[in-house]
């Protein structure tokens, strides 16, 4: 995901795609803790492009 990308977006489908990678960052975390995490790159992936929607989030916020 990449921020060029996330910039053409409005702020509430940024909010949904927080709320989805949330979910999915919960998941991840709970397969890790059990085992069951085959690929243990995403939960920090994740971590990352949460960071990433927020901070644009912030800079639409502040040009506004």
């Amino acid at each position: 995901m990449k921020a060029s990308e996330l910039r053409e977006q409005s702020i509430e489908e940024l909010q949904e795609e927080i709320d989805k990678l949330s979910k999915e960052q919960f998941t991840c975390r709970m397969q890790k803790s059990t085992g069951q995490l085959g690929q243990t790159h995403l939960p920090g992936q994740i971590r990352r492009d949460i960071a990433r929607i927020k901070t644009v989030i912030r800079e639409k916020a502040n040009s506004s």
